[in-house]
């Protein structure tokens, strides 16, 4: 990234209302992306089209779809 700088007008040139600059800095990784775990689809569903999760005493079932788009039910 380059670095310019711009001379402002002073005095009657000077704007009449007041302005901030902004950052051009890229905003840091929220810190949790690093750490979630990612796993793909295909090695959930292991060639199978629906794949039953279960969570705190429920299931969830996982399908994959005839256009390849994952579903998930309760």
């Amino acid at each position: 990234m380059t670095t310019s700088v711009l001379s402002l007008p002073h005095g009657d040139d000077a704007p009449a209302r007041s302005f901030r600059l902004l950052s051009l800095k890229a905003p840091a990784p929220a810190a949790d992306t690093a750490l979630t775990r990612r796993v793909s689809s295909q090695a959930l569903l292991n060639g199978e089209r629906e794949l039953v999760i279960q969570h705190q005493g429920s299931e969830y079932h996982l399908r994959l779809t005839r256009n390849d788009k994952l579903i998930l039910t309760k």
